[in-house]
């Protein structure tokens, strides 16, 4: 599938927001609704600002995906749904990697999903932390590119 990468407009924003809740919805099933609900406004207002946004477009101009970079580390991918699976992540993760520098990620222990896209792109656990960023009882691994 042939996909533009861009930065995003302000107008885009929300459409980013409603592809993190989908993702989160079909992938983070550990996080419980008030937590999805506490961390929701955050990303306009804290998450989003403090990152470098890349999207990823189909034909239409739609988005299906976003990555948020910052120094040499991505610091959030989310992919539509819908669009899992097409290389869309993958695209993303290879733009940040060789455009952006980016050779650490940190991704939920329960996600296991997410560790094993991370580990096929030739990332490896080289930490671990019992709490995520927001100090609740998620751990996260950290990751870094060994290649």
């Amino acid at each position: 599938m042939p996909l533009t990468l861009d930065t995003p407009t302000p107008d885009d924003l929300p459409t980013l927001v409603e592809i993190w809740e989908a993702a989160v919805r079909a992938t983070h099933h550990f996080l419980p609704e008030s937590d999805l609900q506490v961390i929701k406004p955050l990303l306009r207002e804290q998450y989003f600002p403090a990152v470098q946004l890349t999207c990823a477009r189909d034909e239409a101009g739609r988005i299906l995906g976003f990555l948020g970079h910052a120094e040499d580390r991505v610091e959030m991918l989310f992919v539509d749904p819908h669009s899992h699976g097409q290389g869309v992540g993958r695209r993303l993760m290879q733009h940040a990697i060789d455009a952006l520098g980016a050779t650490r990620v940190d991704v939920n222990e329960q996600n296991p999903q997410a560790v094993g896209f991370y580990q096929h792109l030739g990332f490896v656990i080289t930490d671990r932390s019992r709490l995520d960023g927001g100090g609740r009882p998620f751990p996260i691994l950290h990751m870094a590119l060994s290649r």
